[in-house]
């Protein structure tokens, strides 16, 4: 067939392989990455759901305390050269600045954490591989988490 017995037969230009016909005009095209045998099932339901909206949603509210911690400390309360132990220890005084910053290490910490584990879940192939990458990453987690708010709530400005 030439190519105007083509556009007559309505068979547009064939590009890679796809046809592009009068009742199909738009060429099928495979998934990036076709299921295997050692692909994950999707199990996780609503779950996945769940994270990508946690992650729209902590970034934003990061976003806002990030921009106004370093607005506050670093701005308006006189630079960098102001921050030390007693400058801390003014700010941890205070229930505002101690919940501001543990909002800020949940979230920073839960953010990152997720992120990391949609990379694991995206690049390590072997089912145990992303068993014990997932592993460390929650426990990293969750010591991090502990600590940080064992520090924010039990800082004495007092030590000696």
């Amino acid at each position: 067939m030439s190519t105007s017995e083509k556009t007559a037969a309505g068979v547009g230009p064939v590009e890679g392989g796809a046809v592009y016909t009068v009742d199909n005009p738009a060429p099928f095209i495979e998934a990036p990455r076709k299921r295997t045998k050692k692909t994950p099932k999707s199990t996780r339901g609503n779950f996945e759901l769940a994270a990508w909206l946690f992650m729209r949603l902590s970034g934003v509210v990061l976003v806002v305390l990030v921009l106004g911690h370093l607005l506050i400390q670093l701005v308006l309360d006189g630079g960098v050269s102001k921050i030390g132990f007693a400058f801390v220890a003014g700010r941890w005084a205070s229930p505002f600045w101690q919940v501001w910053d543990l909002l800020m290490l949940w979230l920073a910490m839960l953010h990152g954490a997720n992120g990391l584990r949609t990379v694991i879940n995206d690049y390590a192939e072997r089912a145990n591989t992303r068993l014990w990458l997932k592993g460390l990453l929650y426990t990293a987690t969750v010591f991090t988490i502990l600590l940080g708010t064992l520090v924010i709530f039990t800082f004495d400005p007092n030590i000696r």
